[in-house]
């Protein structure tokens, strides 16, 4: 896995305008489920949804690779899709800021995505 892969999920997010697209570096965390978590929100449940569909595109043609598993599409207020080494967040914004997942986290190299 490299930073390829990250940039073509952050730029997926953005594209679909989501907001404060971090990614988190888990590799020097023990106990990570995941090397990379990338992060954003939006504010409905239909951007969320468009988001995760359009990472999933992105990835699929630009990196070969299919979602493992995702969790949360049929509420869409916090979508997981699940690539082994990078796990995919997409909150709507208010959950976002309820569950802090970046704070559980912060110990792990952060890196920021604008357009």
């Amino acid at each position: 896995m490299d930073n390829t892969e990250l940039k073509v999920i952050a730029d997926a997010m953005l594209e679909k305008k989501g907001q404060d697209v971090v990614s988190l570096d888990l590799k020097q965390i023990g106990t990570a489920i995941s090397d990379y978590f990338i992060v954003c929100n939006a504010d409905s449940t239909t951007n969320v949804t468009a988001i995760a569909d359009n990472v999933e595109d992105r990835v699929r043609e630009k990196c070969g690779r299919k979602v493992i598993r995702t969790q949360g599409k049929e509420n869409a207020f916090w979508v997981i899709l699940d690539y082994g080494d990078i796990v995919v967040h997409v909150f709507q914004t208010p959950y976002r800021s309820f569950y802090r997942l970046e704070d559980l986290w912060a110990d792990a190299d952060r890196t920021a995505y604008e357009d």
